[in-house]
């Protein structure tokens, strides 16, 4: 049985106060407390069989700065000292030091790691301009000899395409991590409130406004107070993708092909034209006042709390806020809806590119092979970094993945290592989905799917990403503005405007060279 590796050790190791990089998209479930340490803190637990690392003195240590994902841990751990990095250390004989910035700055202490002159031996970052930054400087070393000596399941599970994309000089510079999901956001109702009302579930942009009127004002829940919200997104318009994909747009640093070339979602007319109709709700009351202060938990609580009847959901919000709501209120019952097609017939969402992580290994560190040989382990093990152990997280049973659902969410972070490399299974990933509970999980995947609205450019960052996405990405704080009528609507033509002159006219010509070598 896994033993603590502090108790082992005869001393607990203490948390590296380096920074660490933060994550993008974070899949929020309840983390539960998981008790292992009995009185002194170094009993059987009574787990899965895998043996504790020896603790052999020849190991080698790597050091690795990596993202939290938001996750906690049980009792007793950390980000060192848990069962699933002990399970990885015992079959990769590495002692492996992990760096786990806190997740609200973490792009900000990567560069402050960069340039501190005492670098670890990998990072992991979701920024595709921040690894081109640095891949431009000669920060980092070229992999390919290492990956054919050290990553067999490597070079078996990502794909060449794939490979081409973190190339420079033809030479690899990142292993990537990939994502398993191509779209997340997609539209969830209130049934009950729809019959109560007496409404159909909407389809177009029409019928969706006066859901979302009838929502906010004719007392959906029956309770006789007006305390229902018709729609809520989140601060920088998060959860509105959908109602952008009804006017044949996306933000997203999504770029969309007009006319033979390639123009950026967020400076489209269409843009403005959702931009008006947020603002209609707005000044209405139809759309939550406080959207520009709601973080995630602000949205969950008033889900949960029967406040919302209708919002763009992630695909795994059924096993979140949703179920939590269906908890308190059993009265509750909440269906899948139709994306809002708009007034040219368009619909959609915002799609995920392929590439979620890059794994770097700075120029100087001398355990290259070592991490090569840590991130082939994560690929090739998936499975049991993904369920967690089996016969003890799931199970096989008839045939069919069975799962601890306590355990599984106490074991939730494990996905912390997991995902420096996730390679898609998707027989994998619909079992795994599906013995999660019936929560419409792969259906809700397949849902969205068909309705990406994907960017037209795909390749690596441009020379002038690097040098004006982070000052141009601070301009379209008007359209929160905008929608509030603190600006007037034509303040999107200044952003436009502005937006071309300070860096996007680069990019944009930059983009099309690009497009003008793929055709």
């Amino acid at each position: 049985m896994p033993i603590n590796k502090a108790c082992k050790n005869g001393i607990q190791r203490g948390k590296d106060n380096d920074p660490r990089l933060f994550a993008g998209n974070v899949l929020w479930l309840p983390v539960l407390v998981f008790l292992i340490l009995l009185v002194t803190g170094c009993m059987d637990t009574g787990g899965a069989k895998e043996e504790q690392p020896s603790g052999d003195p020849k190991a080698k240590t790597i050091n690795i700065v990596i993202s939290n994902l938001g996750m906690t841990f049980p009792a007793g751990m950390d980000e060192n000292d848990n069962r699933y990095l002990n399970y990885i250390e015992q079959n990769t004989g590495l002692d492996i030091q992990v760096n786990t910035p806190p997740t609200e700055v973490y792009n900000e202490k990567l560069d402050v790691i960069m340039s501190s002159g005492n670098l670890p031996d990998m990072l992991h970052t979701y920024e595709p301009v921040w690894f081109d930054n640095y891949v431009k400087q000669g920060a980092f070393m070229p992999l390919d000899e290492l990956i054919d000596k050290y990553g067999p399941h490597l070079k078996e599970k990502i794909p060449a395409e794939v490979w081409e994309r973190v190339k420079y000089g033809g030479k690899i510079y990142a292993v990537p991590s990939l994502n398993e999901v191509t779209g997340v956001e997609l539209m969830y109702a209130r049934k009950d409130w729809l019959d109560r009302l007496g409404l159909e579930p909407p389809e177009t942009l029409d019928e969706y406004y006066e859901v979302i009127r009838a929502f906010a004002q004719d007392d959906p829940d029956g309770n006789g107070v007006q305390d229902t919200i018709g729609l809520i997104f989140t601060s920088d318009l998060g959860r509105s993708s959908p109602f952008f994909g009804a006017f044949g747009t996306q933000l997203n640093d999504t770029w969309f092909e007009r006319d033979g070339q390639l123009v950026y979602g967020s400076t489209l007319p269409e843009t403005k034209e959702a931009l008006a109709f947020f603002a209609k709700l707005y000044s209405e009351n139809l759309l939550d006042r406080e959207f520009p202060l709601n973080l995630q938990n602000n949205l969950f609580e008033k889900i949960e709390d029967g406040q919302v009847g209708l919002f763009s959901a992630t695909w795994y919000d059924t096993r979140g806020p949703i179920a939590a709501n269906m908890k308190k209120d059993p009265n509750a019952e909440w269906i899948p809806l139709e994306y809002p097609i708009g007034p040219g017939g368009q619909k959609g969402v915002y799609g995920k590119d392929i590439i979620r992580g890059y794994n770097v290994i700075p120029a100087e560190s001398k355990h290259a092979a070592e991490v090569i040989q840590l991130l082939d382990f994560i690929a090739s093990n998936y499975k049991t970094l993904k369920l967690g152990f089996e016969n003890e997280i799931w199970w096989w049973q008839d045939g069919k993945i069975v799962t601890d659902f306590a355990l599984h969410d106490e074991h939730l972070y494990r996905g912390i290592y997991q995902s420096l490399v996730d390679v898609p299974d998707e027989l994998l990933f619909k079992e795994r989905l599906d013995s999660l509970g019936d929560f419409n999980l792969y259906d809700n995947l397949q849902r969205i799917t068909p309705n990406i609205m994907p960017s037209a450019f795909y390749g690596v960052p441009t020379p002038a990403m690097g040098k004006y996405s982070k000052k141009l990405g601070t301009l379209d704080d008007v359209f929160t503005k905008i929608i509030m009528g603190l600006e007037p609507l034509d303040a999107f033509d200044e952003y436009v405007k502005q937006w071309k002159e300070q860096g996007g006219d680069e990019i944009t010509k930059e983009v099309n060279e690009w497009y003008a070598k793929q055709k």
